[in-house]
C-alpha cells in the first residue's frame, strides 16, 4: 500500500510539472533508443543486467531490476516530461528498491537530459542516472 501511495504521488507530480512545460516539444532526440542504467544517484546499478530505460516515439519505459514503469513522454526545453506513469507492484527491497524509488522520483521530476554519443544522463532535483546505449 505504501508503494502505491509513493507511485501515485510521483504520477501526480509528473502531471503537475507537465502542465508547466513550454510548447514545442517532440521526442526525436531519444526515440528508438534503449539504454543500460549503470549508475543511480552516483552508485553502481544494483541489478546491472536488468536495469534499463527505453524510449520509443511516444512512450518511455524503465526497469531498475524489480518493477517495470512506463508511460507517455515528450521532450521540451532539454527535459524529459513523462507521465502519467504506471508501474508494476511487486515486492522489492534493499538497493534495488531504493534505486527504483530514485528512478521513479527522477522521472516524475521532469529531468534534464544530456546525450553524448553512447552515454545518457538524466538529472532532476535530488536524483540522477547515467546510462550506456544498447545496440
Amino acid at each position: 500500500m505504501r508503494r502505491f501511495a509513493v507511485i501515485s504521488g510521483a504520477v501526480a507530480a509528473t502531471l503537475a510539472l507537465a502542465g508547466c512545460a513550454t510548447p514545442g516539444g517532440g521526442t526525436t532526440a531519444l526515440a528508438g533508443t534503449q539504454w543500460q542504467i549503470v549508475r543511480v544517484d552516483g552508485a553502481a546499478s544494483a541489478a546491472p543486467d536488468k536495469a534499463r530505460i527505453a524510449f520509443d516515439a511516444e512512450r518511455i519505459s524503465a526497469n531498475v531490476g524489480c518493477n517495470g514503469m512506463g508511460g507517455a513522454y515528450r521532450l521540451e526545453a532539454g527535459r524529459v516530461i513523462a507521465g502519467p506513469l504506471i508501474a508494476t507492484q511487486m515486492f522489492c527491497d534493499g538497493p534495488v528498491w531504493q534505486q527504483e524509488q530514485a528512478v521513479s522520483a527522477l522521472l516524475a521530476g521532469a529531468p534534464a537530459f544530456e546525450r553524448n554519443g553512447s552515454e545518457l544522463r538524466l538529472k532532476s532535483a535530488g536524483h540522477a542516472i547515467e546510462a550506456r546505449r544498447l545496440p
